[in-house]
C-alpha cells in the first residue's frame, strides 16, 4: 500500500516480504528516473579521483581524461572511449579491486568485451610493471585465446600505460560528457549487451 510522507509517495511496508504489487509497481515507477540520471551520478563520482592515489605526476582524474583523450584521438568508437574514461572509476572506492568495481558500473550498458577489457585491465597492465614488485608481468597470458584479449593489449598499450604524462594535451571533461551520457542513457541490459563488441556508430 503507497503512504504519503509529505509530498512523497513511499512504500507501505517495513520488510520486503510484507510488499504488495502496488508497492513494487511505485518501486518501478520511481526508479525510471532515477535510473535515468545514472551517467550523471557517474560523472559526479569520476570527479572524487582529483587527488586520490599519491606519488603519480598526475592525479586518477587526469589519467582517466588523458587516457580517453587518446583513445579517441585514435578514433576508436564512443563506447570504447567512454570505457577508456571510466576505467579507474573504482579506484577510490575499491582500490585494490578497481577494475571489477569500474567493470561492474559499465556492464548493463555496454558490450561484452568492452565489460571484458574494462574488469581484466588492472591484470593486462601489469605487463608493464609487476616484475619491478615481484610478480609475473605475464600472468595475462592465461587469458591469451579470448576473444577481447587483443584489444584489452591493445587498451593498455596505447592508452592506458601511456597516460601518465603531466605535458600531455588533455581534452577536458566537457568533451566527453555528452558520450557518457548516451552510453547511459542505453536501456539497461539491452540488446547492446549481448553484443560482443559495439555496433558500428
Amino acid at each position: 500500500m503507497t503512504v504519503l510522507d509529505g509530498d512523497r509517495r513511499q512504500v507501505g511496508f517495513t520488510r520486503m516480504d510484507a510488499g504488495t504489487a502496488e508497492d513494487y509497481a511505485l518501486l518501478d515507477e520511481l526508479a525510471v528516473p532515477y535510473i535515468a540520471g545514472t551517467g550523471e551520478r557517474v560523472l559526479a563520482y569520476l570527479e572524487r579521483l582529483r587527488g586520490g592515489l599519491a606519488g603519480y605526476r598526475i592525479d586518477r582524474y587526469e589519467h582517466s581524461l588523458q587516457t580517453a583523450s587518446r583513445a579517441l584521438r585514435a578514433k576508436e568508437c564512443e563506447e570504447f572511449v567512454v570505457a577508456a574514461l571510466l576505467h579507474d572509476i573504482g579506484d577510490d572506492l575499491a582500490p585494490e579491486n578497481h577494475s571489477e568495481l569500474g567493470a561492474a558500473v559499465l556492464r548493463p550498458y555496454v558490450a561484452r568485451h568492452t565489460h571484458w577489457f574494462v574488469l581484466h585491465h588492472g591484470l593486462f597492465q601489469g605487463y608493464y610493471y609487476f616484475d619491478k614488485i615481484g610478480r609475473d608481468p605475464n600472468a595475462r597470458d592465461r587469458h591469451r585465446g579470448h576473444p577481447a584479449f587483443e584489444a584489452t593489449v591493445r587498451f593498455c598499450a596505447d592508452y592506458d600505460q601511456t597516460s601518465f604524462d603531466p605535458d600531455y594535451d588533455t581534452l577536458a571533461i566537457d568533451r566527453f560528457v555528452p558520450m557518457v551520457e548516451r552510453v547511459f542513457a542505453r536501456n539497461p541490459w539491452g540488446p547492446h549487451t549481448q553484443r560482443d563488441w559495439p555496433a558500428p556508430e
